[in-house]
């Protein structure tokens, strides 16, 4: 189970051309992101955080989904997406630090293969790190802010007071999923789908600042909502494929969904019992059961995102997010 399956020629060719797709509508925005906060590190005394810093922006952060979305939504209801920039820059940075206090939350000490900022530096350090990107996030969504009309500009600061607020409650909700294995996938689904606030809110600024109509918005704040419910759902199989994360996320965070479905069936509530290897090696057809029900969960998300932009002219570069989202199912032989 700790081994993924191999993707396929065909499968390989469509990731990569997913990839230079976020090349050429992120990578602009994060490179200016990175070069804003890389200005200000000269100014920091202490080596430790600078350190972390610099590490943290070069060689860990590599987010490119976050601008993508927010311009290609611009520009599927007819927006410039240059225009975009100011805030999908300071969007960037704000998300930075919202993810390392994630892993300050989570305990995370490593990620695709990467020591994070927690795992290297340590909790004050990280800390410090997320509340600087944080503080300068905000800071530039309020210049970004200044410069458009007063009106969408109060909007868009709405937009992500919201997204914030819902970010941390889903945050608070599954800290209480911690040591528990009588977790309903009812209960858990709702949990991802408030998870997802981060990316509906990228998707409606998109549209506001492409001049979308009250249809257009909300068709797009849909799909970014649907679409952010799948990014978390592909995170979870992928981590139940994996005998260590499998127990890192049972022991310092909560089950993954397939985990969720597993559980459901196997009904046993001794949590230490299951940590260990033999008798996740005894459950791995419950879990390869889970990651099939997670799956068919993708797929109908997937249906239901292409659903939500279809009535748009200009739609192309959303479907293929979608595209590249809906490969091969994970985990399939």
């Amino acid at each position: 189970m700790s081994e993924k399956n191999p993707t396929s020629g065909e499968d390989r060719e469509a990731v990569e051309e997913f990839f230079r797709f976020f090349e050429l509508h992120g990578r602009h925005s994060l490179e200016i992101a990175r070069q804003t906060i890389l200005n200000e590190i000269s100014a920091i005394e202490s080596t430790k955080v600078r350190e972390a810093l610099r590490y943290f922006i070069t060689d860990y952060w590599h987010d490119l989904a976050r601008p993508t979305l927010l311009s290609v939504c611009c520009e599927a209801v007819g927006g410039i997406s240059r225009l975009t920039v100011p805030f999908t820059v300071s969007l960037s940075v704000l998300s930075g630090g919202i993810d390392i206090h994630d892993d300050i939350i989570d305990q995370s000490k490593r990620k695709h293969g990467r020591l994070t900022v927690y795992g290297r530096y340590g909790k004050e350090i990280a800390l410090l790190v997320a509340d600087a990107l944080l503080f300068k996030g905000f800071f530039l969504l309020n210049e970004a802010c200044a410069r458009i009309p007063a009106k969408k500009a109060q909007k868009i600061m709405k937009i992500v007071n919201w997204s914030f607020y819902e970010l941390g409650d889903a945050e608070a909700l599954e800290l209480e999923l911690r040591g528990h294995c009588n977790v309903t996938s009812e209960q858990y689904l709702r949990i991802i789908e408030k998870k997802a606030a981060d990316v509906e809110a990228h998707a409606r600024i998109g549209a506001l600042l492409g001049n979308a109509t009250i249809v257009e918005e909300n068709s797009l704040a849909r799909y970014g909502r649907l679409l952010g419910m799948i990014i978390i759902i592909r995170d979870d199989i992928e981590d139940s494929l994996d005998t260590q994360e499998i127990k890192h996320r049972l022991e310092k965070e909560h089950m993954p969904l397939p985990l969720v479905y597993a559980f459901e069936v196997i009904r046993d509530g001794n949590l230490q019992r299951i940590l260990s290897d033999k008798m996740l090696e005894n459950f791995q057809k419950d879990i390869e059961k889970g990651i099939e029900q997670s799956n068919n969960i993708l797929k109908e998300l997937v249906n239901k995102s292409s659903v939500s932009i279809k009535n748009l002219e200009i739609n192309k570069d959303l479907r293929k997010l979608l595209e590249a989202l809906s490969l091969s199912p994970i985990g399939s032989e």
